[in-house]
């Protein structure tokens, strides 16, 4: 399979006061395309930052990270920004969406960014909504929809953009039970579709859902293993 993640030897060390903090330790891994991938572990553990270097919202202190044959280790902010907007879809536990905005104009929101003009636009962001669902709640507000129907429009957001990378942090993490079901489905559904799918969650009943189980702890890979439950029910 093709690798899309290439971590070699990450670090990220934090200076508090006179204290080095080693919020990750060499962590080296692999991601290839259209994984579906789980990082779990406690409070603490390094997966929040991890993520982090993922989603190139932060750069490492030491190690080499290659996305999508790119080396994103050392970029400027505004490079990685661009890497962020062309490369990853992000989906927060918090929904994340501009309340004055309609939900067709919340996913269209990262093409504007792109350069797309506006009919091409509309004409994708339509294109997302439907697929999750919304076909009929695209010129609704955030407070006109419900948890998961927002977390929905934050999951077509993130996959305007064809992006290399879902990478959805506790994405049920404001949800009751039925509906965190569902929107776990969809990423399912989503992974079927050929996308890479990297979930970051504490839940072990969340994580099962995916088909490789990373489990950090103090800022090390503890464990790294296929998930055999998963593809017992998806066989």
């Amino acid at each position: 399979m093709d690798s899309l993640i290439q971590l070699k030897g990450i670090a990220k060390i934090y200076q508090m006061g006179t204290q080095e903090v080693k919020a990750l330790q060499d962590i080296t891994l692999d991601i290839n395309k259209n994984e579906y991938v789980a990082l779990m572990g406690p409070s603490g553990s390094g997966k929040s930052t991890l993520m982090n270097i993922l989603g190139c919202l932060d750069t490492p202190s030491k190690g080499d990270y290659i996305l999508n044959s790119t080396d994103v280790s050392h970029l400027e902010d505004n490079q990685l920004a661009e890497i962020r907007n062309k490369e990853i879809g992000f989906v927060f536990q918090t929904f994340n969406l501009l309340p004055r905005y309609t939900a067709i104009e919340n996913v269209a929101l990262p093409l504007i960014y792109a350069g797309e003009n506006k009919v091409d636009r509309e004409e994708r962001a339509k294109e997302v909504l439907i697929q999750v669902g919304l076909e009929d709640r695209m010129h609704h507000k955030p407070n006109e929809l419900s948890g998961g129907q927002r977390q929905r429009v934050a999951i077509a957001r993130a996959m305007v953009n064809h992006p290399s990378i879902i990478l959805a942090d506790e994405p049920t993490g404001n949800l009751d039970s039925t509906t965190s079901v569902e929107i776990m489905q969809l990423f399912s559904e989503i992974h079927s579709l050929g996308n890479t799918v990297i979930l970051v969650t504490h839940e072990p009943d969340i994580a099962q859902h995916a088909h490789r189980i990373v489990r950090l702890i103090d800022g090390l890979v503890d464990t790294d293993k296929r998930n055999s439950i998963n593809e017992t029910i998806n066989s």
